[in-house]
């Protein structure tokens, strides 16, 4: 009950001024005088963004390399993902706050189960589309199973698990405005804050998709580090 007078009560804001705030516009002027009260909530989306993305990526990836060896976990591990990964978000956060509480660690939970089969997957099959050759050419070379792993397959299948990690990334940046639901503030407590507000809007909106665009090109860069012998190829 708690949780939705609060919810109620973010969007009973009244703003005093005249013509473009009063008609609920885009407002320049307004949104620079008023641009400091996203500093806290972006940087609050962004440890949001970060933790929940590097907590699923350390289960993810832990888990493909158990199912890499066991195939047959492979399928039962998918089941069990996907399952969280259709959970309706906002329900995802609302089911847990009787369970974890308002606060970050309900926001974590929620964000991080739906990293897993993104991330899962894309570990999974990169590691399949390792060419066998290269596989049959280290252990030829007397690498043990556990070296072919991380200096064979692993360095190999970067590509694709970095492309895992970008969607995953993205989709959390998204999903972590829906964390307001969980008292975990980011973002969305200020789109939240005055919806109907252009300018608001607008600008948490905007900065969440910055975010997103930011964290993007950072891993984009880190895969063209990681991987020099696709522009040599190039």
């Amino acid at each position: 009950m708690t949780l939705f007078i609060e919810f109620a009560q973010v969007h009973i804001q009244r703003r005093t001024g005249a013509g473009c705030v009063e008609s609920n516009g885009f407002c320049p002027d307004w949104i620079v005088h008023n641009f400091s009260r996203y500093v806290d909530p972006f940087w609050e989306h962004v440890y949001l963004t970060l933790v929940s993305v590097g907590i699923g990526f350390a289960i993810s990836f832990a888990l493909a390399l158990i199912a890499h060896r066991r195939r047959w976990l492979a399928g039962p591990i998918v089941g069990v993902t996907g399952v969280l990964y259709t959970v309706p978000s906002v329900a995802a956060f609302l089911l847990l706050l009787p369970i974890t509480g308002r606060g970050n660690t309900t926001a974590f939970v929620a964000l991080v189960s739906y990293t897993l089969l993104i991330i899962f997957r894309n570990i999974t099959t990169g590691l399949r589309n390792v060419p066998p050759e290269m596989v049959d050419a280290g252990r030829g070379m007397g690498l043990t199973e556990r070296q072919v792993l991380w200096k064979v397959e692993l360095p190999l299948a970067v590509p694709e698990i970095l492309a895992g990690l970008r969607i995953a990334v993205t989709t959390t940046v998204g999903l972590a405005t829906l964390a307001f639901f969980a008292g975990a503030g980011g973002l969305g407590k200020e789109i939240y804050a005055d919806i109907f507000f252009k300018s608001n809007v607008v600008v948490a909106g905007g900065l969440a998709v910055l975010l997103a665009a930011v964290l993007d090109v950072v891993i984009l860069t880190v895969q063209r580090a990681l991987t020099p012998w696709r522009r040599a190829r190039a």
